[in-house]
């Protein structure tokens, strides 16, 4: 066997938001306001001075993005916005000498004391407030998953680029080295002609999920009719309500486990090969264990069919096995098998090994080093800012990601494969999935329809 392990010799024990979290430096950014006429109107680089920036969505994964951003020099913290008074009153309490809170986000984009927004509200948001933003003429850095329907992954490409918008999707482990090593070894074809990727994120969560809350009365201070927004309206759950992580467990405002976290892990494979958009999509699924106050799937099976090769997805919240036969405690574990005529390659956030195939690969190197590391993810946004050229995980790339994860929801939901034509960017030969991959939103508010088109 072929070992590689440029990182860790051993899969991670865990690759949760919360460690994540853990290592986000949290830094306090000094008050220094640039008129807008020096920083340059929206489409043109600042040619000096701090790049002023806003927070929609106040709370763990939003913060950390901010905090990456603000430990830089070139940062100045503006604004802060949340429908819960508390969550935007801390962040305006650490950035006290420049930030002012919002409860509206649409109140905070029409600021001229802004240039950009890091977007981390629950996913039924995402949408809406990105086109909100390129409308209003502001960067995006737009938090994982980019949106949970097909039509709006469109409109939200399409706004970008109708307004010159500089974007970033919020898929921070792509901007790791050993991701960078992993793609470099795929494409020196080592591994021979790939015709599977089997890719997963698992867990035990079992007995009791999420849990069940016996009190459901609106804390004070937060607008729970903003939170819910576009997504059908239901009574406030301060499970539902305290991050991410618990979001997952409720569809309509995520899209359960797979938009939460393929994001991540499906990037690897379509980034390394290259991948477009798949021709066939099907999947299966559902809550068949669990029983907490949420509704998602605890189980979800998807085969995305590309025009030469096939790509899997598997998520378990009940258990967490990862195909290595091993005991292992329950947690949350996650990988993907890039499987060649020469050998497999398996790799996860921290590593990656590779087993031959005989001794088809016994005279076959690593390739060396060639994909240059990354300054980081909120940096290169940053960065790109600057120099009005789009980051490595814009939207035109990640639309690539995430077409793919909505098409696998709406597959679920229909119960029936969904063909797709990748040169039209449309669902074909169901009117119905054709339909409904366009979402219907709550009253008052409306889906964008005038920006499905390029």
């Amino acid at each position: 066997m072929l070992r590689v392990t440029p990182m860790n010799t051993e899969p991670p024990t865990s690759a949760s938001r919360r460690d994540f979290l853990k290592t986000a430096a949290a830094a306090i950014a000094a008050p220094c306001f640039v008129p807008a006429t020096v920083l340059g109107a929206a489409g043109q680089p600042p040619p000096s001075g701090r790049i002023r920036l806003g927070l929609i969505g106040c709370g763990g994964m939003g913060r950390a993005n901010l905090n990456n951003c603000a430990e830089h020099p070139d940062v100045v913290v503006t604004g802060a916005c949340d429908p819960w008074k508390s969550r935007r009153d801390a962040v305006v309490a650490q950035f006290k000498a420049s930030c002012r809170p919002y409860a509206d986000y649409r109140e905070m984009l029409q600021q001229p004391d802004l240039d950009a927004v890091i977007i981390a509200s629950p996913p039924h948001w995402h949408a809406l407030q990105a086109i909100a933003a390129c409308e209003a003429g502001k960067d995006i850095y737009l938090q994982k998953p980019m949106t949970l329907h097909l039509g709006e992954s469109l409109a939200v490409r399409n706004a970008v680029r109708r307004h010159n918008i500089i974007s970033q999707i919020g898929t921070q482990i792509h901007a790791g080295d050993n991701y960078r090593r992993v793609v470099e070894f795929i494409r020196s074809g080592n591994l021979g002609r790939i015709g599977t990727v089997r890719t997963f994120n698992v867990m035990n969560q079992t007995p009791d999920g999420v849990g069940h809350a016996s009190d459901l009365r609106a804390p004070e201070g937060l607008d729970w009719d903003l939170w819910c927004g576009p997504a059908a309206r239901c009574d406030y759950n301060p499970i539902l309500a305290t991050d991410a992580y618990y979001h997952s467990s409720w569809m309509a405002y995520s899209g359960g486990w797979t938009p939460g976290m393929a994001p991540h892990i499906i990037d690897l494979p379509v980034w390394a090969l290259k991948l477009g958009y798949p021709t066939m999509i099907s999947s299966a699924g559902g809550r068949y264990i669990l029983e907490d106050d949420g509704d998602a799937y605890d189980h979800h099976e998807v085969l995305w069919q590309y025009p030469n090769l096939t790509m899997t997805w598997m998520s378990s919240l009940t258990n967490s096995y990862d195909f290595l036969m091993k005991s292992q405690p329950p947690e949350r574990r996650l990988g993907i098998y890039f499987q060649g005529s020469n050998g497999t390659l398996y790799a996860n956030y921290g590593m990656f090994r590779v087993l031959s195939e005989g001794d088809r690969m016994k005279d076959k190197e690593a390739p060396p080093a060639s994909i240059p590391s990354s300054p980081g993810h909120e940096r290169e946004w940053l960065d790109c800012i600057k120099s009005r050229q789009q980051p490595s995980c814009s939207v035109f790339y990640h639309v690539h990601v995430d077409v793919p994860i909505v098409l696998s929801l709406l597959s679920l939901k229909l119960g029936r494969a969904i063909r797709f034509d990748p040169k039209t960017e449309q669902v074909i030969d169901d009117k119905e999935a054709a339909r409904l991959a366009v979402p219907e939103y709550r009253r008052p508010w409306k889906f964008p329809k005038n920006y499905l088109k390029a």
